[in-house]
């Protein structure tokens, strides 16, 4: 895949990345913030949380490191509840510097702006290697395709890729099936995508799958736990 991106700015003011290739933005044009608080943050790991509060520490997979705000942002929650993360993301194709080091995502909350230097500390560290980033984040990369990874056992799954239109062969039920055999008792998925297949699909995988309001400009969300 050619990784020709260019940076866009959504109607929240953060940065996003237009693939040109595939004709398809890495965020939602309503607000690349917002939908990854929305998303990820609150009926991720948040929800999480609320059902399962005593189990430490929490261990997150991503599929789609992309832009890093998602890690980024995950690391910050970790900090701020004093919860030990296991963060795992995948990605094939990394984004160069001279992209990352340009998205304004740091600048976005000033209750969260001290956290910079590790938005730029997660893009660098080197891939295929863990390590212990901050008091209550241990972070691993891996550049490789959601085929061939390895995965760990797992509380909170974020499936950011980009939309079944585009990437059609990342939403096969086959791959979803991978994940719930490693997602432990009372984990969840969540992911923007809404459409009524992926629905069907998890349901068949194993999954108790909800409806969920969408972030700014999208009506709707899927949420999946494995009780």
């Amino acid at each position: 895949m050619n990784m020709s991106v260019k940076i866009i700015t959504t109607e929240d003011g953060s940065h996003s990345l237009y693939h040109e290739e595939l004709k398809e933005t890495y965020h939602s044009f309503h607000g690349a913030f917002k939908e990854s608080i929305h998303v990820f943050m609150l009926y991720g790991l948040d929800s999480w949380l609320a059902e399962n509060p005593g189990r430490r520490p929490i261990r997150v997979f991503e599929v789609g490191f992309g832009t890093g705000l998602n890690a980024w942002l995950s690391l910050v929650w970790a900090e701020q509840n004093q919860i030990p993360m296991l963060y795992h993301t995948i990605e094939p194709f990394p984004l160069e510097e001279e992209v990352y080091s340009k998205l304004n995502y740091t600048e976005m909350d000033g209750n969260i702006i001290h956290y910079k230097p590790q938005f730029q500390q997660i893009h660098r560290n080197p891939w295929n290697e863990g390590k212990v980033l901050t008091e209550y984040f241990n972070f691993k990369k891996d550049q490789t395709t959601l085929e061939e990874v390895q995965l760990y056992p797992m509380d909170v799954v974020f499936y950011d890729a980009f939309a079944p239109k585009k990437q059609p062969e990342m939403w096969e039920k086959h791959l979803f099936q991978k994940i719930y055999d490693q997602m432990r008792p009372g984990a969840v998925l969540t992911t923007y995508c809404a459409t009524g297949q992926l629905r069907r699909d998890l349901k068949e995988v194993g999954f108790e799958v909800e409806k969920l309001p969408g972030p700014p400009g999208k009506k709707e969300m899927t949420r999946a736990w494995k009780h």
